[in-house]
């Protein structure tokens, strides 16, 4: 086959809409649903991210996408029972033996406020375990090189049958030049293959901290692989084999750096004990449970708390999680790894980097205030590397 035709483009108004190459036949084939274009965009960015992370690290890797950028991206590593819990997957039956499940389970916990209604990405086989947490979430497809039989029965039962099922061809490789039109302008620029899994980018590292332990280095690689699929300007903090927050597509690297340090800090606060013994009333919806849990951490919580308020989420009243319970809890996250898609101009990103427990940074170096930066750095004990490569996407 050479072309899908859409249902319509980015907006309803945007028709005709179609995918399509111009040489050979395409490398995705739908087996249910109707995929649309932001879907596809979101499917064939994400698939990119889970086939480098598999190549680069040699574990099963699963992305969870809105918008063309990544909500959480992450390996196969197995789920501690507090993962488990926070990821809602502690009833998952097969999930401790299904590498694939728990890249999963990650991907879309790290930040399921954004990952709801996502587009799934997953780089080996979708298996049975996979497929069950897929069916009980709000998702729009997935894309994979396969499905077992039991998986792909589940997934296009889901939605009534709508759901968006597509396999891509592992072994696809596209042309080294790729274009695109704005404008009525045609674009073009060779493909962005650069290699992250390269041990050299950490050979240059300008602080007096030097060390970087082994899991640093995968978390390291995790996030500057995830933001080279990520919308710039973009930041992407990692630990455990996961991204545990990324900002993106702000126009200001701090805020980029505040925006994941706070997604970041959510998703550590959701392990606190008192968060994750909410007492949530019998059959409260997922997404309304989700939504409870991001309003109880923030600053808004007497939303979720008042009188009147609370008999909508909870059995009892829950205590509040105070300001000071909060910032000793965060002060406990340690050994966090933070990359960038380009370098920090100032050290004001490294200073709210380290309130989020960042030991180890690669970011591209070269600014006019470097010196700065790694002042800021040796202040704190960070190691910090100067990979010299930029990672911009748009």
């Amino acid at each position: 086959m050479k072309e899908i035709e859409l249902k319509y483009g980015c907006n309803p108004n945007q028709k005709p809409s179609r995918i399509f190459v111009e040489k050979g036949s395409l490398p995705v084939e739908v087996l249910s649903g109707r995929p649309g274009y932001i879907n596809f965009l979101d499917a064939l960015n994400a698939w990119q991210l889970v086939r480098e992370l598999r190549e680069a690290t040699g574990l099963p890797a699963a992305a969870s996408f809105k918008h063309v950028s990544p909500a959480g991206a992450a390996v196969g590593l197995p789920l501690s029972d507090t993962l488990k819990k926070i990821y809602f997957v502690d009833d998952i039956a097969g999930l401790d033996s299904s590498p694939m499940a728990c890249a999963y389970a990650r991907a879309r916990g790290a930040d399921r406020m954004s990952s709801y209604g996502d587009f799934i990405a997953l780089s080996d086989t979708c298996d049975l375990p996979t497929a069950l947490i897929i069916k009980r979430e709000v998702s729009d497809g997935v894309i994979a090189p396969d499905f077992t039989p039991e998986a792909l029965e589940i997934l296009r039962e889901k939605r009534k049958g709508t759901y968006n099922v597509i396999r891509i061809d592992p072994t696809y490789k596209p042309e080294p030049i790729e274009r695109k039109q704005v404008f009525g302008i045609t674009f073009e620029q060779g493909r962005n293959e650069i290699r992250l899994d390269d041990p050299q980018l950490f050979e240059n590292i300008p602080t007096q901290n030097k060390t970087f332990t082994e899991d640093a280095r995968r978390d390291l690689m995790i996030a500057l692989i995830t933001l080279k699929y990520t919308q710039s300007n973009s930041v992407c903090y990692a630990k455990d084999g996961q991204a545990i927050g990324i900002g993106a597509g702000q126009q200001s690297r701090i805020h980029c750096t505040r925006l994941a340090g706070q997604k970041a800090d959510t998703w550590w606060l959701r392990q606190h004990p008192k968060v994750m013994a909410l007492p949530f009333i019998e059959g409260i919806r997922r997404a309304d449970r989700d939504n409870t849990i991001d309003i109880y951490i923030g600053d808004e919580c007497d939303d979720v708390l008042a009188e009147g308020a609370w008999q909508q989420f909870f059995q009892t009243k829950p205590e509040p999680l105070t300001r000071e319970e909060k910032r000793t809890w965060i002060a406990e996250n340690r050994g966090v790894s933070l990359s960038s898609d380009a370098f920090f101009p100032f050290g004001d990103n490294i200073e709210r980097a380290h309130k989020s427990g960042v030991e180890f940074i690669a970011q591209a170096g070269g600014s006019v205030r470097d010196d700065h930066v790694i002042m800021t750095c040796d202040k704190y004990g960070i190691a910090m590397a100067f990979t010299g490569v930029r990672l911009f996407h748009h």
